[in-house]
């Protein structure tokens, strides 16, 4: 088959890169702000938040390589009156070389009280994966290739996820596998379809309060997928005055972030991200650039405290 590029010898060593990632990464995509995109995750936080909360996230990574990963996610999550129940629908674009892949998912949540601002919730989400692949915007192409003009559209699977999480005013916990079922998902190293792993995450954080005016919030999330090591995002971020977000991130074998955000009102929060690369790939891409926007309807409840730091 022929091998579109310029330089053979860079391409190599990008493809080896991106195989060392690979083989150490989880194949679902992947957030540098994901304490405030909990529900991508883990179903268990619908209704975590007490008012109806919609939140909307882009992602450009390594930026300057051709047919890199682009996700795109959109979630909306409220209680119900009882607020033992929690419901939410999150939508998931992403793409990566010729394929584009989309997730639709029902969330469901029930919460138990333990005590004072202390619950434990159990998170059901169901839904569907659609795929869809166009093997000429591939990186390996050949007219001759039976396999390569094949083309895959709207190829749909179900995925049946659960989790739990349990929260308080000041530390969370949760857990969760979003998908039980192992599905075709598109190789971008083998440029191949082949089979998606079981993937577990396992997350967590605590609000200090410093002073009146600023908090300070590490967090982790865990992400182990059958058959490759374990990987971990690491974050510190600093509130100010109840309005501005300031910290810092380190994803295993793969970048260091920056974070920062600004609370525009009670209601309104905005979120940037960037990653710098730390492996082999960093000679190649610009960075990875992430911004998330939440918005909280309703905020002016005064059993709500404002604003979460999560």
């Amino acid at each position: 088959m022929k091998l579109y590029i310029k330089s053979l010898e860079s391409y190599l060593i990008i493809i080896c890169s991106i195989i060392t990632f690979s083989a150490k990464a989880q194949q679902d995509p992947e957030y540098t702000q994901y304490m405030y995109n909990t529900m991508a995750v883990n179903p268990a936080y619908a209704g975590s938040t007490g008012v109806l909360e919609a939140t909307l996230l882009h992602r450009s990574q390594w930026v300057g390589i051709s047919g890199a990963p682009q996700t795109q996610s959109f979630s909306i999550h409220a209680p119900l009156r009882n607020e033992k129940v929690g419901l939410g629908l999150s939508v998931v674009n992403d793409k990566i070389g010729p394929s584009d892949e989309l997730y639709l998912d029902g969330n469901f949540s029930y919460s138990l009280a333990l005590g004072y601002e202390k619950r434990l919730a159990f998170g059901l989400k169901a839904g569907m994966r659609m795929l869809n692949i166009d093997w000429t915007k591939g990186r390996y192409y050949d007219p001759n290739d039976v396999l390569l003009n094949q083309n895959i559209d709207n190829q749909m699977k179900l995925a049946i996820g659960a989790g739990v999480y349990y929260y308080t005013d000041k530390w969370y916990l949760g857990f969760s596998i979003p998908s039980f079922i192992e599905n075709d998902y598109y190789d971008d190293v083998q440029e191949s379809i082949n089979y998606d792993r079981l993937h577990y995450y396992f997350m967590g954080g605590y609000v200090f309060d410093l002073n009146p005016n600023l908090k300070f919030k590490p967090a982790f999330l865990v992400k182990a997928v059958s058959g490759a090591p374990l990987t971990a995002d690491v974050s510190a971020n600093f509130m100010l005055y109840e309005k501005f977000v300031i910290g810092g991130a380190y994803r295993t074998d793969d970048s260091v972030s920056i974070l920062a955000g600004f609370q525009i009102s009670r209601s309104f929060y905005i979120g940037y991200a960037f990653d710098y690369t730390v492996s082999e790939l960093n000679k190649y891409n610009d960075g990875s650039h992430e911004i998330i926007l939440k918005y909280q309807f309703n905020k002016n409840q005064s059993k709500i405290k404002s604003p979460r730091f999560f």
